[in-house]
C-alpha cells in the first residue's frame, strides 16, 4: 500500500532534518516503540509493540537512512518481524523544504506485511497503516515544536513541554 501527505512544522530545516535522524526522538516518534539504538549512519534497532484488529505483536526489526540529502532528504527504511504475527515492511521518502521560518515536510511511505497480518485484509492493514504514519509524523512535528496543546505536555517536560526540551538541547549543542 501506499501513501503520502504532507505538513508544516514550525522549526527550521536543520532542526527538523536532525530530529528525523535522532534516536531518542525516533523512539518517542514511532507508535508503541519500546527501545531504540543505533545511529543514522550504521541503522537503527527498534522494538515494537502493536495490535492490529485481533493481531497483537511485539516486532523486533531495524531502521536504515538511505539517500541521504542533507538536510533536504532522507528514506527511512524499515523491516520487523513479530514471530507468529507475521512481518512488516516498509520504506517512508521524507523530503523536507524551507517554508518561511518553518519546514514543510512530505512523505510518500510505502508498506507491505505478511503472515496473519495479511489475513486481515486490506482495509484493515491500509487503515492501521495511515494511522502508524500519521501518528508518527504528528508525534515528530509535536517532539520539534512541543503539543499545541501545552496540557499534553509529558509530564517529565511539562514545565517547557517537549519544544523547550528537545528543540533547546538541539539548539544549544
Amino acid at each position: 500500500m501506499q501513501m503520502s501527505d504532507s505538513r508544516r512544522i514550525e522549526a527550521p530545516q536543520d532542526v527538523v532534518w536532525a530530529a528525523i535522524l535522532d534516536p531518542e526522538v525516533l523512539k518517542r516518534c514511532v507508535p508503541g516503540c519500546t527501545e531504540m539504538t543505533g545511529n543514522a549512519e550504521d541503522g537503527f534497532e527498534a522494538t515494537v509493540v502493536q495490535k492490529v484488529g485481533p493481531v497483537k505483536a511485539t516486532f523486533k526489526g531495524t531502521v536504515k537512512a538511505l539517500d541521504m540529502d542533507a538536510p533536504n532528504a532522507v528514506t527511512l527504511s524499515g523491516e520487523g518481524k513479530g514471530g507468529a504475527a507475521g512481518f512488516a515492511k516498509g520504506d517512508a521518502k521524507v523530503t523536507l523544504a524551507p517554508d518561511g521560518d518553518g519546514t514543510t515536510l512530505t512523505y510518500e511511505v510505502e508498506a507491505k506485511v505478511g503472515g496473519k497480518l495479511a489475513q486481515l485484509g486490506s482495509r484493515i492493514i491500509d487503515g492501521f497503516a495511515k494511522k502508524m504514519a500519521d501518528q508518527f509524523f504528528q508525534n515528530l512535528q509535536d517532539a520539534v515544536e512541543g503539543p499545541a496543546d501545552p496540557d499534553e505536555a509529558p509530564e517529565a517536560d511539562s514545565q517547557e513541554g517537549q519544544k523547550k526540551g528537545w528543540f533547546k538541547r538541539m539548539v544549544s549543542s
